[in-house]
């Protein structure tokens, strides 16, 4: 099974892909660590990352789907992959659909993390101002929250049109998260499961 687990800087991502991870034995697959990962493995490609990172550009796409590739190839025998982080863009989500395809695979869930931009802006201050943390700071925050809409906006429709598309709360408890991520993969295993949009679209829109 193949998982896209969206959700916006701070919304408990991460933390909701490592349960699923350990619950289920997948490979979480977050674009930010393989980066880093093959940069620091000194392969031919890693090579090339590091070349463009230290150069201060953007990775391309086609870098990226490689890196994907190269772990979907060395982990076949994964029950399944959590896309972390990826795809961002329609023509990065039209790769994704293409490079599994190859393999005989495809994007079996879409799972959106729904928060209210306003409250998780107040908890990342909150957090600043008791941690000091960088990635905190208030200000770059809402600019990578507002990036992340933007990009992740047309990612939505074209999900929702697949019949892919499961929203649920991410500003609920952490494990109250988790279940309703379980209710949604436990769905595909038993496959009976009909995708769903939840009523946050009609708080976030599509």
């Amino acid at each position: 099974m193949n998982i896209v687990l969206f959700g916006p800087p701070a919304a408990g991502k991460g933390t909701q892909a490592k349960i699923i991870t350990k619950a289920h034995g997948f490979i979480q697959l977050a674009t930010g660590d393989m980066l880093r990962a093959a940069r620091a493995s000194g392969s031919d490609l890693g090579k090339k990352v590091a070349g463009i990172m230290d150069r201060g550009d953007l990775v391309s796409d086609e870098i990226v789907i490689a890196l994907i590739e190269e772990q979907l190839d060395a982990n076949k025998q994964a029950p399944g992959f959590i896309f972390d982080g990826f795809p961002r863009t329609i023509a990065q989500a039209k790769a994704l659909d293409a490079s599994l395809l190859a393999r005989g695979q495809h994007v079996d869930s879409v799972i959106r993390l729904c928060v209210d931009d306003n409250v998780l802006t107040g908890r990342v201050k909150k957090r600043f101002s008791e941690q000091g943390r960088k990635d905190d700071n208030p200000k770059s925050f809402k600019i990578r929250l507002e990036n992340y809409n933007k990009q992740t906006a047309p990612l939505l429709p074209f999900y929702t049109k697949q019949g892919k598309l499961t929203e649920v709360d991410g500003l609920a408890e952490i494990e109250t998260v988790s279940v309703s991520i379980k209710a949604v993969l436990d769905a595909h295993i038993k496959g009976g499961h009909k995708p769903r949009v939840s009523f946050w679209k009609k708080i976030f829109g599509a």
